[in-house]
């Protein structure tokens, strides 16, 4: 038998956010220096990438993401245990962020966070999360991950009495 949780997201803040990862934003919070002669504002630092385990180098895409009908059924959830991975938007649209806490997973644990299209977040190490979430037209995202020779992708399937539905 089918059971859906319901969940609301929260707007994405770094507090909110912060055991899951960082928030990528333009923000007073953050470092920042004027550079180039005074013609750039550098906001310095904003994300705590972990990409060398095992061999691991950067790797920099694009990934381009169809929007889900809504409201947004999570069926299945990843991880990445050896690395971070960033997303940032590169369009003017709003998009979905969709977590639940390192170790073993538990779909009770999952939170949904609604991201502007000036936001960006990385994953921590280890973090549970859907993939790219576009919401308002196909969306690229700026990622920033882990390529190397291990398997670094765990999914979870959520069984039919676990089935999460993030709604707004």
């Amino acid at each position: 038998m089918k059971k859906v949780t319901l969940i609301k997201p929260v707007p994405l803040t770094a507090h909110a956010f912060a055991a899951f990862g960082n928030v990528i934003e333009v923000s007073s919070q953050g470092e920042s220096k004027s550079i180039n002669h005074g013609n750039t504002i550098r906001y310095h630092d904003l994300a705590a990438l972990d990409l060398m385990a095992k061999g691991g180098k950067p790797s920099v895409n694009i990934f381009r993401s169809s929007p889900l009908s809504r409201p947004v059924m999570i069926h299945q959830m990843e991880r990445h245990p050896l690395s971070s991975q960033l997303f940032f938007p590169l369009g003017n649209k709003p998009y979905l962020v969709v977590v639940a806490p390192k170790g073993d997973f538990n779909f009770k644990d999952i939170q949904a966070f609604l991201a502007t299209a000036h936001q960006g977040v990385n994953y921590h190490p280890g973090v549970w999360h859907h993939y790219s979430l576009a919401l308002d037209g196909v969306s690229d995202f700026l990622v920033i991950d882990r390529l190397g020779p291990d398997e670094n992708c765990q999914e979870v399937s959520l069984r039919d009495d676990e089935l999460v539905c993030v709604g707004y």
